[in-house]
This record gives structure tokens, C-alpha cells and sequence, in this order.
């Protein structure tokens, strides 16, 4: 879990460095096994005028290009806020074995309320999209959400 936390905050510092760059604050990472950082990804939906272009999202187009799909399973993907429907379905696919996250989705809505034409959020756990699926995917938080939630603030408003 000490790991776990450290690399939640790698992740949230990637977030910052997005809204720093112009897009919204979300970022991503990439671990292996052996514990090393092999991909980071920010949010890029403004910059690249993308929506599609969620941190994780743009984290597995890079995993799929860069590792074989065989060793996917035995990567954590770092994010700062919980995967939404859309990211989840891609880290799936990608057939990533362990997800851990930040700040939930519902505190995220707490955050930019429901009617953000920016993030229209989808009141969906990410736990739900991979119980649906044949191949397990490992979930774990949210975790300092307080600190993920940080990287937000005054961004919505």
C-alpha cells in the first residue's frame, strides 16, 4: 500500500502538469511488476480537441504500441481520479490487470456538479464496467482523495 501511494501521488502530480499544459487536470502512470514507472500520460481533451483524450485513455494507446499484450496483466495503472466508463472499457481491453485511483467519481461530481458541459460525468464505478468482463481486473480505492482533489481546485469554476 506505501507503494500504492507514492505512485497515487506520481499520478497527481501528473494531473497538475496537464492543467499546467491546458487541459484538464487528470494524469496517469503506468507500473510494472518490477515496481519501475514505464508510462506516464496526462489529459489532453483540449489541447489535442480530442474528447476521447483521457489520461488513461492516452496511457493504453501508448501500453498497446509499446507492450507486448501478454505482459499487460501484470501492470498497475496509477490515476488520479477514478476511471470513467469509457477508460475503464479501454483498460480492459487492454486486458491491465490492477487499477488503483485517487479521488472517486463521485467526488468528482461533488466537484464540477452535474451540469459541466466540460465533464459530463457518468455516475458509473469503474468496478462495475470490469465485473462485467471475463478476465478480472484488480481494483483499489479511492485513495487521498484530498490530495487528488487538490490538483481541481478553483479548475471548474
Amino acid at each position: 500500500m506505501h507503494n500504492d501511494i507514492e505512485f497515487l501521488r506520481r499520478a497527481i502530480a501528473v494531473s497538475r502538469n496537464a492543467r499546467e499544459n491546458g487541459n484538464h487536470p487528470f494524469g496517469a502512470i503506468l507500473v510494472n511488476a518490477s515496481g519501475e514507472i514505464v508510462l506516464e500520460a496526462e489529459n489532453s481533451v483540449t489541447t489535442e480537441n480530442d474528447v476521447t483524450n483521457h489520461a488513461e485513455t492516452n496511457l493504453v494507446r501508448m501500453a498497446s504500441r509499446s507492450i507486448p499484450h501478454d505482459q499487460l496483466p501484470h501492470h498497475t495503472l496509477y490515476t488520479s481520479c477514478e476511471p470513467c466508463a469509457m477508460c475503464a472499457g479501454a483498460i480492459y481491453w487492454a486486458g491491465i490487470g490492477r487499477v488503483v485511483y485517487g479521488l472517486a467519481e463521485t467526488g468528482l461530481l461533488e466537484i464540477t456538479g452535474s451540469g459541466h458541459p466540460d465533464n459530463p460525468t457518468l455516475a458509473h464505478a469503474c468496478r462495475l464496467v470490469f465485473a462485467d468482463g471475463g478476465r478480472p481486473t484488480e481494483v483499489s480505492g479511492p485513495h487521498v482523495e484530498d490530495e487528488a482533489a487538490a490538483a481541481h481546485d478553483g479548475f471548474w469554476s
